[in-house]
């Protein structure tokens, strides 16, 4: 079989994942497709149709077995990130008044922002962290029994990883509520299908814009008025006269509200309705919490896989599942596919929080684009289930989360719930 034939027998068969309608099709239907493009013998190219160049960007091929998502992670001499992860690519317009985020990084630049940052997370901060999102999960929980809302998102899913991102940074209470809406209003943006169009990152510009202002202003003052928080670790220069600019900073804090916040309260969000969907998952977790809670977290993470992909570009010709990938090639590094990828994972599509071993690549494949909130995010979802499970009142879904459409992370726009009865 030829390249073509295969991409022609492809396009009949499993559906055009550069057609937005592919990412309107019912989850389920996506994760059949990508089951059948693993069986194929080298990952396909697709080309996006007339019309629709705005969303589904250039030609790419697919990565979907968990082996080839691996290898390109961990090899970023090959598979590069620059000049974006993401489709479309942001614009140069966007790198310039936003500042490059590190997803879009790769080498030198890369790695000396990467330890800028990670130096800064040190043993005392994320000790203090952790008590601190204890006491806020404990906090959200009460609130939610007391006032019963209808959706779990605002509630405690999207409001805890907030909280302790702002807290972690420094954020003035007063700037909270602005940045909260903000970040709903640029998720939006790049989220709701609007017109044909879907959830695709690089719009919202205004509300990034915002955001990045005000911590342009916090910066300035950790400067002249450091504090115990990250902002003022950051931007003082180290020994090593190591420190980011406000725009640097600006840019980080961007990438956390996606990487830490984002993913995080959908991650809880999926966990929740799966503990519901699977009531004796849910009563083994319950019946020894400090036990499963590990593989219940890292099992959340698998079946729901947050970010669904990021895109890489071919740098040198490579040899990867099947076929010699050229310099300048467009792959997508599907890891939503790679985390049912049936040769790693025994019946993949099952929910079984005592999965062991469970190599996920919800936080990447590996390489220097890991993902650096992985820690804080156990931590969040560890603390919140532990209040959710092992309070007398028993807070139940009472309906379907709704998704959002979207070919780059897996949404929970909202999700109906009540307040069940006491446990005796």
């Amino acid at each position: 079989m030829t390249v073509t034939d295969q991409v022609s027998d492809d396009r009949a068969a499993h559906r055009d994942l550069a057609d937005p309608a592919f990412w309107r099709l019912p989850r389920p239907e996506r994760l059949a497709a990508f089951a059948r493009l693993r069986e194929l013998e080298a990952p396909v190219l697709f080309t996006p149709r007339p019309g629709t160049a705005r969303t589904s960007g250039k030609p790419f091929y697919a990565l979907v077995r968990h082996a080839d998502v691996m290898t390109a992670s961990r090899t970023p001499k090959v598979f590069a990130s620059a000049p974006g992860a993401t489709t479309p690519e942001p614009a140069g317009w966007a790198k310039a008044l936003f500042g490059n985020s590190m997803v879009n990084m790769d080498g030198a630049e890369h790695a000396a922002l990467r330890r800028i940052i990670s130096r800064r997370f040190t043993p005392r901060l994320l000790a203090a962290t952790e008590e601190n999102i204890g006491r806020l999960a404990g906090r959200l929980v009460d609130e939610m029994i007391a006032e019963r809302p209808g959706d779990f998102m605002p509630s405690a899913a999207s409001r805890l990883p907030l909280e302790v991102i702002c807290d972690l940074m420094g954020i003035p209470a007063e700037h909270r509520p602005r940045i909260a809406a903000q970040i709903d209003h640029a998720s939006e943006q790049v989220g709701v299908e609007r017109r044909g169009r879907l959830r695709i990152p690089g719009r919202g510009t205004a509300s990034l814009a915002m955001m990045q202002l005000v911590m342009a202003r916090l910066a300035r003052e950790r400067r002249r008025r450091p504090q115990d928080d990250l902002v003022s670790a950051l931007v003082r220069a180290d020994v090593d006269g190591e420190g980011l600019s406000s725009r640097e900073l600006g840019a980080f804090f961007s990438l956390l509200l996606v990487a830490g916040v984002e993913t995080t309260r959908n991650a809880i969000a999926h966990g929740v309705s799966l503990l519901d969907r699977h009531p004796e998952q849910r009563e083994l977790l319950r019946s020894d919490f400090e036990r499963y809670i590990g593989g219940a977290v890292e099992e959340i993470v698998r079946h729901s896989t947050p970010i669904i992909q990021f895109r890489r570009t071919v740098v040198s010709e490579f040899e990867l599942g099947g076929r010699t990938f050229l310099p300048g090639e467009k792959v997508a590094l599907l890891y939503a596919s790679a985390n049912r990828d049936e040769a790693v994972f025994t019946r993949p599509d099952l929910f079984d929080i005592t999965r062991s071993p469970n190599p996920h690549l919800g936080y990447g494949g590996g390489g220097p684009h890991h993902c650096l909130g992985a820690h804080l995010a156990r931590l969040e979802m560890t603390a919140l289930f532990r209040e959710l499970l092992t309070r007398r009142t028993v807070i139940r879904r009472t309906g379907e989360p709704r998704l959002v459409d979207s070919n780059f992370d897996n949404r929970v726009g909202s999700l109906p719930l009540s307040m069940g009865p006491t446990v005796t």
